[in-house]
């Protein structure tokens, strides 16, 4: 009896929900881990009939739920379709958690005719619970299949439990595959896999959450069987990180406000230019505080959705934000893991692409910035020199208190007449010190602060000067050198006396010294009478001189000591030795440490407002754009180092018992390598632009790894701090964990990342783009960011033993794989794909974090993320050439990527038309009757 089906009902249980009450800690180190204790099931039916005597069915098997309570089913899985097949071994299994042994399990085997419209015909159904199947004493059942009207019997169906880890030699010759071989290019060689135990490295805890699980069996090329797992999870860090971004910039923000109203008293012409960027930053503190006001609202979330990528309240939120594991478990072999993190192109989707995305933002604003500069009368400064400037007022900031701290430090070992604690804080103070010299010696502090005293009120130019001079018939004639005239500041009659512009402890110059400073030419800065050019010459200097009277004086002191001791009696060594009072040390040390303190206090100063000037230049000549080009600037920022934590995140995770992957990380760092799918067509320009520069920015993280301080999995959660020249994400492990790291890592030296993106177009817009368009942007980006990855490679292979690096089956070597994708970087070829997969393979050969990224990382990257796991089981594991399409229509088809689709857009549908794929390179496309009318 027929029994049509309008909808097959692939509406998975999310196995948040079935495995709430599945959490353990890992007995390994403290890392709480879901362990879930998954029963994993395989299917396969027997003598099936169908309606048609004269037909072999199209067999499917839905799973299903009893709910106890209210007495329906929920739908819970769906295998495969097996065509034209009585007897069908599926190879998608299906998983329920430990919590499900007396649930009883409803399995439905239908006859699909039309794969398109997921109609068919209910071919009969068997029920049992997992707990029967446990009990037996092979863990395998046997069921009728029982026909709706409950008389005739279908056949039968065979469940039986699959354990990853377990595997037995089982032969797998009865499979029946009615599909013609096709074997896809190689897509690949095998990147980073981990061989770790199984207890310990499920992607969990406080990070990852809510996972989502499939299983395989699939054939390997000598007839044996492997399980294949598939695993996807959220992050938390998809919401966590760009919150404390937010807090970040808000808080940097307001701080720029502080030391632009602290620069104290200028010209009306500058006053009323620092109150319109004054406004401007009250704007973007303003609201960014909404923003966050508004994500903090938002609890339980761990990704954001597709549909919402232009929602201006989760402008900063990575979209659609995923971690994938697959876990391979072969006869006789250790287990091997591949993971890949998989997120929406970091783009402002809120602000659109109608003018492009950054990096064409950003090219047309440093131009336009010249001419604007000249309009307000105010200095240009490029980049580099804005970057320098932000990176003096970040350092200083850290450093003074650091030295107080270490000078203070010197002064309470000096009071303990401690001779190793006074030569280990007089180096410690010197480091820093010298640092802090450092860097300062820089001509950008000088002419800032000479600038800065153009701007203030009764600055007088040159020529008015010339003017009043030659009025008053004196002989006296100003520097030489072109001024520039600021409008709104009056004329002031200048003293004929020089002085040190009110800076205390400035000794007057000398006449010979005036005389010098007066011929000083400085064609690009205003001078002044009343200013002493050299003054900062001598502030900056002071600091290393006070700094040796310090090493002097404590040289002076233990040498004193020294003399004592050897020169007096044996029989007066005691008397010697207490007649030192304590504070003897510590006295004459006093004043000259004060000192120290004092020249660096005021040469923080100085350079905190000459820099804030040079800031404030660049913000007056950035007026209005300039500011909404960092809005879009941190957003898509804030969307990219999201999805780089999750990743750093992960990798480390897997790695944590690998001393060769640790050695590596301290000494060079980790590629990140982005993979992205975004045609150089119409809007995805202007998404690709603002990825480049996101992704780019990217070279301004550091992480560190720190002990967590208890136990509490609220202390694991990664912490951000910095501000936007310089980020560093400090990654908490228990303390069990965190001891056996190495000793550099357990110090704090930061962990540099190199992030790489790669772009190939695939879709119907790239092919338009190739024949009518531009793909200069794609082929600029690859060809620049090849040369990173290589220079990754050499500076690797200067420092890391290759040892360290993972083994392959795979025998290509990495620069060969190298020397291959450089030619492929500059070989005109459209939708040159092979660059992704090599790129892809070096990734992982290099122990590497690899993305995979298109517009919502939900239709193209689903396609490109199965692809390259089946070509992992092909070239690592042996999946066998007659399955390989096979397994990956069943990846496709009921794996996690379809799942993921159903999270996004409520829908099992990826979002293609024929017409579309017609454009696809033929393995980028979905089997028939997963694609269609989406709302993606």
């Amino acid at each position: 009896m027929e029994d049509s089906i309008q909808h097959l009902g692939h509406c998975l249980v999310d196995m948040k929900e079935l495995s709430a009450n599945a959490e353990r800690i890992s007995t390994a180190g403290g890392i709480r881990t879901s362990k879930l204790e998954q029963v994993e099931l395989s299917l396969a039916c027997n003598d099936l009939v169908a309606l048609g005597r004269d037909r072999k069915p199209n067999a499917l098997v839905q799973v299903a739920v009893i709910d106890p309570h209210k007495q329906h089913l929920v739908s819970h899985g769906c295998t495969e379709i097996v065509e034209a097949n009585k007897d069908p071994l599926f190879l998608t299994g299906v998983t329920f958690p430990s919590d499900y042994p007396e649930t009883l399990v409803k399995l439905m085997v239908y006859d699909v005719k039309d794969k398109n419209q997921e109609s068919g015909s209910l071919l009969g159904s068997a029920t049992f619970s997992v707990g029967d199947l446990l009990r037996t004493k092979d863990e395998q059942l046997t069921l009728n299949l029982r026909s709706s009207d409950g008389v005739c019997t279908a056949g039968t169906v065979v469940v039986s439990r699959l354990k990853m880890g377990e595997m037995e030699g089982v032969e797998v010759d009865h499979i029946a595959t009615n599909t013609p071989s096709h074997r896809c290019p190689i897509v690949c060689e095998p990147a980073h896999h981990c061989c770790v135990d199984q207890e310990e490295n499920l992607l969990t805890g406080p990070v990852f959450r809510n996972p989502v699980c499939k299983v395989y069996t699939f054939q390997t090329t000598d007839s044996k069987r492997m399980i294949v797992r598939e695993q996807m999870e959220e992050c938390t860090l998809s919401f966590s990180i760009p919150k404390q971004l937010l807090s970040l910039y808000i808080q940097e923000d307001m701080s720029r406000v502080q030391d632009l109203t602290e620069l104290g008293e200028l010209s009306p012409h500058w006053d009323n230019l620092r109150k319109e960027v004054i406004t401007r930053y009250g704007g973007i503190i303003s609201s960014y505080q909404e923003t966050l006001a508004e994500l903090d609202k938002i609890t339980g979330c761990s990704f954001k959705p597709s549909c919402c990528k232009a929602q201006k309240s989760l402008e900063f939120i990575p979209i659609n934000l995923h971690t994938q594991r697959m876990r391979v478990s072969c006869l006789k072999k250790t287990d091997a893991f591949y993971d890949i993190v998989t997120v929406g192109a970091p783009a402002a989707h809120f602000q659109g692409f109608k003018s492009g995305g950054l990096q064409r933002l950003l090219s047309r604003y440093e131009a336009d910035k010249k001419s604007f500069s000249t309009a307000c009368q105010c200095i240009y400064y490029s980049p580099e020199h804005t970057a320098k400037a932000q990176e003096v007022l970040s350092i200083t900031s850290l450093l003074q208190p650091l030295i107080t701290s270490l000078a203070d430090q010197l002064l309470q070992a000096a009071q303990e007449h401690s001779s190793p604690g006074l030569r280990d804080a007089l180096k410690s103070l010197s480091d820093k010190t010298e640092q802090f010299v450092h860097t300062l010696k820089d001509e950008l502090v000088k002419s800032a602060l000479l600038a800065l005293h153009a701007a203030r009120p009764g600055y007088v130019s040159k020529s008015q000067r010339q003017s009043a001079v030659q009025g008053h018939h004196q002989g006296h004639i100003g520097t030489d050198g072109e001024q520039n005239q600021i409008p709104g500041q009056s004329p002031a009659t200048p003293e004929p006396t020089a002085t040190c512009n009110n800076v205390e402890g400035c000794q007057t110059p000398t006449g010979e010294e005036a005389e010098l400073g007066k011929t000083k030419n400085q064609d690009s800065i205003p001078h002044h009478k009343e200013y002493d050019e050299e003054e900062w010459d001598r502030v900056w200097a002071n600091v290393a001189k006070c700094l040796n009277c310090v090493i002097a004086m404590v040289d002076k002191l233990q040498e004193e000591d020294n003399n004592k001791q050897e020169s007096a009696p044996e029989q007066q060594l005691a008397d010697v030795i207490t007649s030192h009072t304590p504070g003897d040390w510590k006295e004459q040390l006093y004043p000259v440490v004060t000192r120290l303190k004092e020249c660096v206090k005021e040469v923080v100063e100085k350079a905190k407002k000459a820099m804030t000037f040079v800031l404030l230049q660049e913000a007056v000549c950035s007026l209005p754009q300039g500011f909404g080009l960092q809005q879009r600037r941190d957003v898509v920022f804030s969307q990219a180092l999201a999805a780089l934590a999750c990743g750093f995140v992960l990798r480390l995770y897997a790695g944590m018992q690998d001393k060769g992957f640790l050695k590596q990380l301290h000494l060079v760092g980790l590629v990140a390598q982005f993979e992205s799918l975004l045609s150089t067509y119409s809007e995805e320009i202007g998404m690709l632009e603002d990825m480049e520069v996101g992704i780019s920015d990217l070279h301004k993280v550091v992480f560190k790894i720190t002990e967590a301080k208890t136990a509490d999995l609220s202390e694991l959660q990664p912490f951000l701090c910095g501000r936007r020249d310089h980020f560093t994400v400090e990654v908490p492990l228990p303390q069990p964990i965190f001891q056996t790291l190495p000793e550099e890592i357990k110090e704090g030296r930061p962990l540099r990342v190199f992030p790489v993106l790669f772009n190939v177009g695939i879709n119907e817009q790239q092919t338009i783009a190739e024949r009518f368009g531009d793909i200069s942007l794609q082929e600029r980006i690859n060809q620049k960011n090849f040369e990173i990855l290589d220079a990754y490679y050499k500076l690797l292979n200067e420092k890391v033993p290759l040892e360290c690096l993972p083994c392959f089956q795979a025998q290509t070597d990495i620069k060969e794989l190298l020397e291959t994708l450089g030619q492929n970087v500059v070989t005109k070829k459209r939708k040159n794909v092979e660059i992704l997969w090599i790129a892809g393979a070096i990734c992982r050969r290099l122990n590497g974090i690899r993305f995979t990224s298109c517009k919502s990382a939900k239709d193209r990257t689903s396609m490109s993320v199965t692809l390259e796991q089946c070509a992992l089981l092909r070239d690592e594991h042996q999946l066998s050439k007659d399955f390989f399409v096979r397994a990956l229509d069943c990846m496709r088809r009921e794996g996690c990527r379809i799942e993921n689709v159903q999270k996004n857009i409520r829908c099992r549908k990826y979002a293609f038309n024929i017409l579309q794929l017609m454009a696809f390179p033929k393995c980028y496309r979905p089997p028939d009757g997963t694609y269609g009318k989406a709302n993606s």
